[in-house]
């Protein structure tokens, strides 16, 4: 492997973090346990290049080069990796922060934003409450649409609203809330990769 590939950062990075509140909790019995280290450096790596999966992690230390590095030629099971993650999970956080933090010293640290919308819309598929995109745009939020004549009424025929109510209901608010110039706040998630 190349000098600069993010898995020696990785390795070189979990080699840094103080691991004795890990190797605390470890007990005398049973076979011998993995390295918190091991464990530690297949979860970063993995999260750091888009496999969260257990099972995907323990699949890839037996067919990724980087992974085999990290785990040392060692395949710790799906099982295990979850049960450290859920019993250090606190510790986990602080140690990701402090590994972020030594990516960005080192300068292999690219922050993003992604822009997240919670709105619910009411989902409803009838043919006769199904609304175009453009026609949704003409929607005024605070005054209902007036009925529209079917072109044939009679007196079998009653007037039809052509929106059918929607346009005060969830749906219009769902689609505001998809229109340019909202003023909404939106909730962000903070997004990383390491770049190389």
């Amino acid at each position: 492997m190349p000098p600069e590939h993010l898995a020696r950062f990785v390795v070189d990075s979990v080699a840094q973090l103080d691991l004795s509140a890990l190797y605390a909790q470890y007990g005398p019995r049973g076979g011998e346990p993995y390295a918190p280290e091991v464990l530690l450096g297949v979860l970063l790596y993995g999260y750091a290049t888009r496999v969260f999966s257990s099972r995907k992690i323990e699949r890839a230390t037996y067919e990724a080069v980087p992974f085999r590095f990290i785990a040392g030629n060692l395949h710790p099971d799906h099982d295990t990796l979850v049960t450290f993650r859920r019993t250090f999970l606190p510790e986990l956080k602080d140690l990701f922060v402090q590994i972020l933090l030594l990516a960005q010293e080192a300068g292999v640290l690219k922050l993003g934003m992604i822009s997240l919308d919670g709105t619910k819309v009411h989902a409803d598929a009838s043919k006769r409450k199904a609304v175009s995109f453009q026609r949704a745009t003409h929607f005024s939020p605070h005054q209902p649409q007036q009925p529209q004549q079917a072109a044939h009424s009679g007196p079998h025929h009653a007037p039809r609203s052509h929106l059918h109510r929607c346009s005060m209901g969830p749906c219009s608010q769902g689609i505001r809330a998809l229109l340019p110039g909202n003023d909404r706040m939106v909730p962000r998630l903070l997004t990383f990769r390491f770049t190389s």
